[in-house]
């Protein structure tokens, strides 16, 4: 026998009123024509679209399209709108504009009903949410996702969560001064003249004093030059300073480190896991996974995952994420875990809303790159975000990175605050070597000297590589040479590490 399922049914027989209060919509529309000066401080936060009562919605609408064209609107100058209007009709004709004017005590609290009827609407908004997640929920003719509902409703819920946020983004010059202020202070006191979140590498971080809040950070380059390793660098170092801050009592607020979302489309979690551990322990990440380490070497390894249990890094490594997915997990993120950086591998990888990625991949781009910028301006933190470079690289002599070698470029520098590239000499003059040579052997002394001008050219660039600046809003692009530990896949600061401006 079956049980009675426990859940309301929608659209039950004794559906509740929806809340409202068609008193003080009347009132305020009748301050507003009395007093059309009110709607300098109504309009900012009331929309037609807030008014239950429908006819008042357009003659809102109607009181803010003279007020914009300077215009007087009473009811005598909002009459003509109105003399055709069916349910203006059923109200008593044009006439009833005049009526709601008839109570100028509502001029005293138009404020306070403008704010009620805001917020009553979002209790409106927040019960359509509601509803639509039972209907979706109790409707099985479709193929059944209950993760891609979730994911919806958290992204509808946030939308009437944003709604109840502040009035716009506007701010006072002084407002503006006090923050600049603080960062600057924020800078000082790091003393590594960091205003925003640490890279880990000084010589990174003081050319462009760290990773600043909103920003979007491309990261790109060729496969096999470390852009997810010097990714991963990153985000560990900015987690484990967090912690560090966190043990000398600093607030989180004052700190240099981060909370990290790492979103890894193309590796798995163990992987990335397997990296920093090969990072931190000294042990290759190769060894890790075939078991070729000693007793002693499994003593490091387990005293650096202890060490690194705690650490405040969270990583997705679902596949296949929209950017819509991608916001609304982030969203999450920052709400629960206080997250105050964001990377994701590969921007490439994402797929877009589905209307942008019918066969036109370009757009598609646009509207991931353009997502990634709006994410990191919505949540006020840094985004990293991993990218391809084209073969075009290949086919030319000089395989150093330029912007012109971003895969679908135009939407991607374009949205960028800082586009960086990883480039390895190393590990092109390592596909160029020559067979080896002796003049003993009867070889020409030509293909000996060839290959003793690889050898040297090898041992000039083992171990480094390059990170370029190619774009950057908030300072000078160049280039910062970088120590490289490819057994341990390692980004370090280089002893004698030089910036090259890419204006000489």
């Amino acid at each position: 026998m079956a049980t009675a399922f426990p859940y309301p049914v929608p659209n039950a027989p004794a559906e509740q009123m929806l809340p409202h209060n068609v008193e003080a919509e009347a009132a305020l529309l009748g301050a507003l024509m009395i007093d059309n000066r009110l709607m300098e401080d109504v309009q900012l936060k009331l929309r037609p679209d807030h008014f239950y009562e429908s006819v008042h919605g357009r003659i809102y609408e109607a009181i803010i399209r003279m007020v914009d064209k300077n215009m007087i609107a009473n009811p005598v100058t909002l009459r003509p709108l109105f003399e055709a209007d069916v349910q203006m009709r059923e109200l008593g004709g044009p006439a009833y504009l005049a009526q709601l004017t008839g109570s100028g005590a509502a001029l005293i609290g138009a404020r306070d009903f403008a704010a009620q009827i805001y917020d009553l609407a979002l209790l409106r908004a927040l019960i359509g949410v509601g509803r639509e997640m039972v209907e979706t929920a109790f409707d099985t003719s479709e193929s059944v996702d209950p993760k891609g509902q979730i994911e919806s409703a958290e992204t509808a819920l946030y939308k009437v969560a944003e709604e109840g946020g502040e009035q716009g983004s506007v701010k006072t010059f002084a407002q503006a001064t006090r923050m600049a202020v603080e960062t600057a202070e924020r800078a000082l006191q790091s003393g590594g003249h960091l205003s925003g979140i640490t890279t880990g590498l000084d010589s990174v971080n003081s050319k462009m004093g760290g990773l600043h809040r909103s920003d979007l950070i491309i990261l790109a380059g060729r496969p096999g030059m470390g852009k997810t390793s010097l990714a991963t660098n990153i985000a560990f170092n900015a987690a484990m300073r967090l912690v560090r801050d966190r043990r000398d009592g600093i607030e989180d607020a004052k700190s240099v480190g981060a909370a990290v979302a790492f979103f890894s489309l193309e590796m798995s979690s163990d992987q990335l896991a397997t990296r920093i551990l090969s990072e931190q322990s000294g042990i290759s990440s190769e060894n890790l996974r075939m078991g070729k380490i000693s007793q002693q070497d499994f003593r490091n390894l387990a005293r650096a995952a202890a060490e690194l249990e705690n650490l405040p890094l969270y990583i997705d490594d679902t596949p296949g994420l929209t950017i819509a997915a991608l916001r609304t997990r982030a969203r999450r993120l920052k709400r629960q875990r206080g997250i105050n950086l964001i990377v994701v591998d590969y921007l490439q990888l994402l797929q877009g809303s589905g209307k942008s990625s019918d066969g036109n991949r370009v757009q598609e781009i646009s509207e991931i790159s353009r997502g990634l910028k709006t994410l990191a301006k919505e949540l006020h933190l840094p985004v990293i975000a991993l990218s391809q470079l084209s073969r075009a690289v290949e086919s030319r002599e000089n395989k150093r990175p330029m912007l012109s070698d971003l895969r679908e470029s135009g939407s991607i520098e374009q949205d960028a605050d800082m586009v960086w590239f990883v480039y390895r000499e190393e590990y092109y003059i390592n596909f160029a070597k020559p067979k080896e040579a002796s003049a003993h052997e009867g070889d020409s002394l030509a293909s000996v000297a060839e290959f003793e001008d690889w050898q040297r050219k090898m041992a000039e660039a083992h171990g480094k590589a390059e990170l370029v600046i190619a774009k950057q809003r908030h300072g000078a692009t160049g280039t910062v040479t970088l120590k490289f530990e490819s057994k341990i896949t390692r980004f370090s600061d280089l002893a004698d590490e030089s910036f090259r401006s890419l204006e000489e």
